[in-house]
C-alpha cells in the first residue's frame, strides 16, 4: 500500500548529480547505468533513481543508431526527391526503386508449435540456409502498387532487365520519375546508354538520387520492411523457388487493395532537424 501523506522531496544537487551521471558517464564494469548501479555510485535509492529518469525522460538501456549524410549536395537532393512526394509532376509516375538483395530461404530444423491461449507460437532459433533470392522493387508513389520481380543476382545487367519491366508495364505517354540510392549498379554505364536511348525523341525516364547514407528518403523501404515482417521473417521455406512464390503472393496480394505511403514532412522541416542534429553532435552533448 502506498504511504499517506506528501512524497518524499530529492534534494535538488542530489537530483543534479544523478543526472549528470547518467548523461555524461558511465559505470566502470558496462557501457550504460542501471537503476542498481546508479543508486549504488549516487547514495541513493535505486526507487529515487527510477523517479528521477523518469521525470526527466532518461531511458538510459536504450539507444537509437543514426547516421549524417556527407553528400556536398544533400540539401539539392533532399528538396528534389521530397519535391517529388509532395507535389508530383504532371503527366508523370514517381517509382521508388531500389533492391532487397540476399533473401535467404530459410527452413527450421525442427517444426514449431503453434499458437494456443497463454503460449505464442514457436520456431527454432536455429535454421538451414537453402539459398537466397534478390527482389527488385517499384513502388508507385500515387496509389501504392508494386512492381516487382525475383532474381538470382543484382549486378546491373539485372537491374537493367527490370527497368525494361517497369518500362513495359507502364503507360508510354508518361514519364518515369525515378528515385533510387545511390548503388554503383544504378549508374552503371551500361544503365545510363539504355536511359539515353530512352530518351532520344521524349523524356520517358529520369533518375533523383536521394543523398547518400538516406535510405529512408526511398520510400520503397517502408514497402521492404512490410514484406519482410508479414511474409519472410518468420516463413519457413524449403527451397529458393518456395521464397520465391511466397514473395509473388504477396506481391499480388498487396497490388489487389494497394496503400500508398503519405509523406508530410517538407524539405524545409527535414534539414532544419538535420541541422539542429549536426549542432548537437559538434557539441557532443
Amino acid at each position: 500500500m502506498p504511504r499517506p501523506g506528501r512524497p518524499r522531496e530529492i534534494p535538488a544537487d542530489r537530483v543534479e548529480a544523478v543526472l549528470t551521471l547518467t548523461r555524461l558517464t558511465t559505470p566502470e564494469d558496462g557501457t550504460y547505468w542501471s537503476v542498481r548501479t546508479m543508486a549504488g555510485v549516487a547514495g541513493v535509492s535505486k526507487d529515487t533513481v527510477q523517479r528521477i529518469w523518469a521525470a526527466h525522460g532518461l531511458k538510459p538501456h536504450l539507444i537509437r543508431t543514426f547516421k549524417l549524410s556527407k553528400d556536398p549536395k544533400f540539401e539539392e537532393k533532399l528538396v528534389d526527391v521530397v519535391g517529388l512526394y509532395l507535389d508530383p509532376p504532371d503527366k508523370a509516375l514517381v517509382l521508388c526503386v531500389d533492391e532487397k538483395s540476399q533473401i535467404q530461404a530459410l527452413d527450421r530444423t525442427q517444426p514449431g508449435l503453434p499458437m494456443k491461449k497463454g503460449r505464442c507460437g514457436t520456431m527454432t532459433h536455429d535454421y538451414k540456409r537453402h539459398g537466397t533470392t534478390t527482389l527488385f522493387a517499384a513502388l508507385n508513389v500515387l496509389d501504392g502498387s508494386v512492381i516487382g520481380s525475383c532474381k538470382s543476382k543484382h549486378r546491373h545487367e539485372e537491374f537493367l532487365a527490370f527497368l525494361k519491366e517497369v518500362d513495359r508495364k507502364t503507360p508510354k505517354e508518361l514519364t518515369l520519375h525515378l528515385v533510387l540510392d545511390n548503388y554503383a549498379t544504378h549508374k552503371h554505364p551500361e544503365v545510363k546508354k539504355w536511359t539515353n536511348a530512352k530518351n532520344e525523341k521524349q523524356t520517358r525516364i529520369v533518375f533523383h538520387f536521394v543523398p547518400t547514407s538516406c535510405s529512408w528518403l526511398n520510400l520503397v523501404e517502408r514497402f521492404f520492411d512490410q514484406i519482410t515482417s508479414r511474409a519472410i521473417r518468420r516463413g519457413v521455406f524449403e527451397s529458393v523457388a518456395e521464397l520465391i512464390d511466397t514473395i509473388n503472393d504477396y506481391l499480388r496480394c498487396h497490388n489487389r487493395d494497394p496503400k500508398p505511403f503519405k509523406w508530410t514532412a517538407s524539405a524545409e522541416a527535414i534539414i532544419e532537424k538535420i541541422n539542429r542534429c549536426r549542432e548537437t553532435y559538434a557539441t557532443k552533448h
